[in-house]
């Protein structure tokens, strides 16, 4: 019988499996904070991190951040199931459209929805992130999803 993946929000204790995995998937950990921790999906089994993803939100809008799963964790939908638990948290909370940005994972999102964008066309608040103006490179994949 396989394990269970259960879906909790992120606690602080959290953050130094988080930033040890981002470091490892080469994604940004300078802007993490347990105040970002809060917003925050963990996947467990048995209890055990295997995955977790961020959400930033402005208004009606949300940024989907950090999408990481454990090697334990790869090839078991875990990462799906994370990305369709943070969209019904982010809708039930009035967002209706889903930006992020990609280094390497366009073809995941794309098969789960999301569609490429030019980074012109990003609304101002995604625009004004550290993620977007910072810390992801010009050359990263801008996507989005409407809810």
């Amino acid at each position: 019988m396989t394990a269970q993946i259960e879906i909790r929000p992120a606690t602080t204790s959290d953050i130094s499996v988080a930033e040890a995995w981002l470091s490892q998937a080469g994604l940004p950990t300078a802007d993490l904070t347990p105040e970002h921790m809060r917003r925050f999906l963990v996947a467990a089994v048995d209890a055990v991190p295997v995955g977790m993803v961020g959400l930033e939100t402005f208004g009606s809008i949300g940024l989907l951040r950090s999408l990481v799963v454990d090697a334990a964790g790869r090839g078991r939908g875990v990462g799906t199931q994370l990305v369709t638990a943070l969209e019904q948290l982010a809708a039930v909370n009035g967002i209706d459209e889903l930006w992020l940005l990609t280094i390497d994972a366009d073809n995941y999102f794309t098969a789960l929805g999301y569609e490429r964008r030019q980074r012109i066309e990003a609304p101002e608040p995604i625009q004004g992130t550290q993620e977007f103006s910072v810390l992801c490179p010009g050359d990263a994949v801008l996507m989005s999803k409407f809810l």
